[in-house]
């Protein structure tokens, strides 16, 4: 049996299809997937739900993958997002890169890559919390006059 991983995802791709197949999968595997077909969606859904990872299809009609991850991360600079596209230019993935993607990836998917990928961006994220937790007790110690 694969292995499980313990992880809310948001999945965000136009093609309804993949985007049924895809998180069907990531269930399988014991994760909490949401879904979105477009980046208005995502960025909805974002404010009213904490996600381990995202990963978010780079072409959509609409608002693209790109405008969507600006979005995101104005917001909420400590998601981890991956970049999907079957359609990928080197120049779009340094652009999602600089935009704060931690990583770009290529369809088709290979389910094993994409779960190490989640997985790595939720420890990631733990790892971040964990530090502006450290850093808020820290200040709340300074302020008292012990």
């Amino acid at each position: 049996m694969p292995e499980e991983l313990e992880a809310n995802v948001l999945i965000v791709d136009d093609e309804e299809q993949f985007l049924k197949i895809f998180a069907q999968r990531l269930q399988g595997r014991g994760m909490k997937v949401d879904t979105a077909t477009n980046g208005e969606e995502a960025v909805k859904l974002v404010k009213s739900k904490e996600f381990d990872a995202i990963v978010l299809d780079l072409v959509m009609p609409g608002m693209d993958g790109i405008e969507t991850l600006k979005r995101i991360k104005s917001e909420n600079p400590d998601l981890q997002i991956i970049m999907l596209t079957g359609h990928g230019t080197l120049e779009k993935g340094v652009e999602a890169m600089k935009s704060g993607a931690v990583d770009f990836i290529e369809k088709p998917l290979f389910l094993n890559k994409i779960i190490g990928k989640i997985a790595e961006a939720k420890r990631k994220r733990v790892l971040i919390i964990e530090k502006k937790q450290k850093e808020h007790i820290k200040e709340i110690l300074q302020t008292k006059p012990w």
